[in-house]
């Protein structure tokens, strides 16, 4: 019982002196991740004026915020069209499109599609994580559900030619990961942001260019999505955080 304070302490302590941080805390970013799409952005350039982008667990908006930026405004209006997904609530941001709902969940998709007009998007991009458990092999499982589900939502709404940034945590199952990625886009990369912590297994996948003939329609009405890589999108209950 005595280590556990002091681990909550030194965890705060670093958190605190995180550079990041204080740098989120000081332009009026609501996570540190801010800097870690950014970092990717500027080395990519993913986002551009006239896009139309998903942004999967948007909450607590950090993410968006960047995108926002990078988007820019005409006249005070948002050049292109944000949508934000999260199961949880996310304070409004000016010119988003903010859906309630796990996109995991067939009647989210439909709600999705019609927002979209059935009109593929541009850009997905997406920095869950599931709650960890500590445990290596279960941790990497459900990151890989969640990469895999993130790759089928693509492939459903973007365009050919389309591009996808997901998180990942680099361990059991990351190949194939990879692997998948190979089969739908022209391009992958692998990316680690300075901004992502040493210590930490997170890494994020990079699609460009989704190949002609790996677009597939949203099976909703099925009653089940299966992703490349076998995950089944209902009755899954993973929890997730942004981070």
């Amino acid at each position: 019982m005595a280590g556990k304070p002091r681990f909550n302490a030194n965890w705060m302590q670093r958190h605190l002196n995180d550079p990041y941080v204080r740098k989120a805390q000081q332009l009026g970013y609501r996570s540190r991740a801010a800097f870690k799409l950014a970092e990717i952005d500027d080395q990519d350039k993913l986002i551009r004026p006239g896009m139309c982008i998903v942004e999967l667990g948007a909450a607590p908006g950090s993410w968006t915020q960047v995108v926002c930026e990078r988007l820019g405004r005409f006249e005070g209006r948002v050049r292109g069209r944000i949508i934000a997904v999260d199961m949880l609530p996310m304070e409004a941001l000016e010119g988003v499109e903010f859906m309630l709902g796990d996109f995991r969940e067939e009647h989210v998709i439909e709600k999705l599609e019609q927002m979209l007009a059935r009109r593929p998007c541009d850009l997905v991009i997406s920095d869950m994580a599931p709650n960890l458990s500590g445990v290596g092999s279960a941790d990497a499982a459900r990151m890989a559900d969640l990469v895999d589900l993130a790759l089928l939502f693509a492939r459903e709404q973007l365009r050919t030619g389309g591009c996808l940034l997901v998180k990942s945590f680099q361990g059991t199952g990351f190949s194939q990961q990879v692997e998948a990625f190979k089969r739908s886009f022209r391009r992958v990369h692998i990316r680690k942001p300075k901004a992502s912590r040493e210590e930490s297994a997170e890494t994020y996948l990079l699609g460009k260019g989704l190949i002609a003939g790996q677009r597939v329609p949203a099976a909703v009405g099925s009653g089940t999505r299966t992703g490349p890589l076998g995950h089944t999108a209902r009755a899954r209950s993973t929890c997730v955080v942004r981070g």
